[in-house]
């Protein structure tokens, strides 16, 4: 299958790494992503508090441009695909608001006359390609990889379906499938902090300090994230974690492709850990996955 894919800008830069490793990993599992042309920022989320119809008609370019795609779009980034998915629920709702950035995109020669399908990479390998063909396609075992699964808050809420909104199981599920052990992690949906990190260090320091706790104490030795700004927070700010806390929260955070490009054959240059800054070690210190199938 084919699909349109907005990587957003976080994947264009700190986040190069999930850009790499989730299009070597739909290569694996034989299925196309075409980058939609020309796109641009989502607007994230600062530009809703701002000007929301500017904010509404930023985003829904990026929709226009897929329109004509006739894809569905997968946006990897947590809050671009929030942005994108709420974007079309409000103009859906909201009539003036609709018409006032339908008039805007008609300045720049584009057009939203139908609807389009906005899908988070996840939802995309657990239901259209399904576990049981990704597990066939699986090169390697993941075992001795305990793995703390960490959706943040936004990519199952408020309405988005694809996965249980209090407790997601879909990520649990998927690396089981292909051997690792998934650890207890209650706080899987707790907010990591997001931009409190640059408003109130303090507050966001906290938030990320728990998350990291509560993976160490449920004995994870990897976390997986599939947002940008969950994975910068979790590993960029160890340090001044241990010294605010005083508690060594030294833990590998890995983008969720990461993993399962090992289990599909992946190697770790394709898939991007040179730009890890905590190494990933299972269990002795190197990639030591077996393989699976001969």
């Amino acid at each position: 299958m084919r699909y349109a894919y907005y990587p957003g800008c976080s994947l264009e830069c700190t986040a190069r790494a999930y850009d790499v490793s989730l299009r070597a990993v739909f290569q694996r599992l034989g299925h196309e992503l075409v980058e939609l042309d020309d796109w641009n920022c989502c607007g994230a989320t600062a530009y809703m508090s701002v000007a929301e119809t500017v904010a509404l008609a930023v985003s829904a370019r990026n929709l226009a441009i897929a329109q004509r795609t006739g894809l569905d779009v997968v946006a990897p980034c947590s809050a671009c695909f929030t942005v994108l998915a709420k974007t079309q629920r409000i103009l859906r709702d909201q009539p003036q608001l609709r018409a006032w950035v339908t008039e805007a995109l008609g300045e720049a020669g584009l057009t939203l006359e139908q609807w389009v399908r906005v899908r988070h990479p996840l939802d995309v390998i657990v239901n259209d390609i399904g576990l049981e063909d990704v597990a066939l396609r699986a090169t390697h075992s993941l075992a001795g990889a305990r793995v703390a699964p960490y959706y943040g808050c936004q990519i199952v809420r408020p309405e988005r379906g694809f996965d249980d909104r209090e407790v997601p199981m879909w990520m649990d599920r998927l690396f089981e499938r292909l051997g690792a052990e998934v650890v207890e992690y209650p706080p899987k949906v707790r907010c990591c902090g997001g931009m409190l990190m640059t408003t109130q260090e303090g507050v966001g320091l906290r938030c990320t300090y728990d998350l990291l706790a509560q993976a160490l104490d449920s004995g994870a030795n990897v976390i997986v994230t599939t947002c940008p700004l969950c994975h910068i927070n979790l590993e960029a700010y160890q340090g001044k974690i241990r010294r605010a806390f005083k508690r060594d929260v030294r833990i590998p955070v890995l983008y969720f492709t990461q993993l399962l490009g090992l289990a599909l054959g992946g190697t770790a240059a394709e898939l991007g850990f040179d730009l890890n800054l905590v190494p990933f070690d299972v269990p002795t210190g190197q990639l030591a996955l077996e393989a699976v199938h001969g």
